[in-house]
């Protein structure tokens, strides 16, 4: 009786320490200040919100398969995206919850079911295999979606500043809207001041060289003097050739009837014959 109580003391004390142990395994919070520690490992990370209904089903499921993160070397995480807005826009996420595989900086979104088992075997028999990862130029880790990071920043300042005008001053939510419009419109009119400035700068406008009108009509106007000097000046040559070529034919005209008249003279004998039509 003594050993089976003592056998069973034992068995609690086995239990009660397997529970602690299991229980100590928490998971692990991401913010934006720590979150690079995702890109070493593999990591299971939750991206969730605390008045999201399904993030709420999913709590106590994630809170169990951490337990199990040792076994299967990997470290479970979650990400609270109303206190760090930078990383939901790093991730783009854009429903909740969303759940991301992350292998030594490569990223996959996880689409299968959300329980214990599922999890477990996603990671043990590697199933991650089958999912595309996130393209580079998409990557959390990259330039351009850390310049997204600062736009969801930016976005949840705004609406900081809109709920203090609303809580502390008073001012009815079309009056916030009016200020940030005119602040949007004043803003967007200076960046565009600055952007033509810095384009003006870069490429200088190129202004088209100044022509004298004067002295392109004088020249024009002595390129038709010229023009009608020439002309001139070949129809004097015509002139001449034609003048030349005349008065060569009147002087053998005038020759062959000198000659005609001398051979009459010669010749008084011969009579004068009379053409046909005499």
């Amino acid at each position: 009786m003594a050993c089976g109580r003592a056998t069973l003391s034992a068995l609690l004390l086995i239990t009660c320490a397997f529970v602690c142990v299991r229980a100590g395994k928490q998971v692990v919070d991401l913010n934006e200040d720590n979150w690079r520690l995702m890109l070493q490992n593999e990591w299971m990370v939750e991206f969730y919100a605390p008045w999201c209904p399904a993030c709420k089903g999913l709590e106590s499921i994630w809170r169990d398969f951490a337990t199990w993160s040792d076994d299967i070397g990997i470290s479970v995480a979650k990400v609270d995206v109303t206190t760090s807005p930078g990383l939901s826009g790093r991730f783009m996420v854009t429903a909740l919850p969303t759940i991301f595989h992350v292998l030594n900086g490569e990223f996959r979104q996880y689409k299968g079911s959300r329980d214990k088992d599922a999890f477990i075997s996603f990671v043990e028999e590697k199933k991650w295999k089958s999912v595309e990862p996130v393209p580079s130029w998409q990557s959390p880790n990259s330039v351009q979606m850390g310049i997204v990071s600062t736009f969801f920043k930016l976005s949840q300042v705004l609406r900081q500043v809109h709920n203090m005008l609303m809580e502390e001053y008073g001012l009815p939510s079309w009056g916030s809207y009016l200020i940030f419009s005119i602040a949007t419109i004043f803003i967007g009119a200076i960046l565009g001041l600055i952007l033509v400035c810095v384009i003006d700068l870069i490429y200088p406008q190129k202004y088209p060289a100044k022509v004298d009108l004067k002295k392109s009509a004088g020249g024009e106007a002595h390129k038709d003097k010229d023009s009608d000097v020439e002309l001139s000046d070949e129809d004097i040559k015509d002139d001449l050739v034609d003048d030349a070529s005349q008065s060569e034919g009147d002087g053998e005209v005038k020759s062959s009837s000198d000659d005609n008249a001398a051979a009459e003279k010669s010749s008084p004998g011969v009579k004068k014959r009379k053409s046909r039509k005499e």
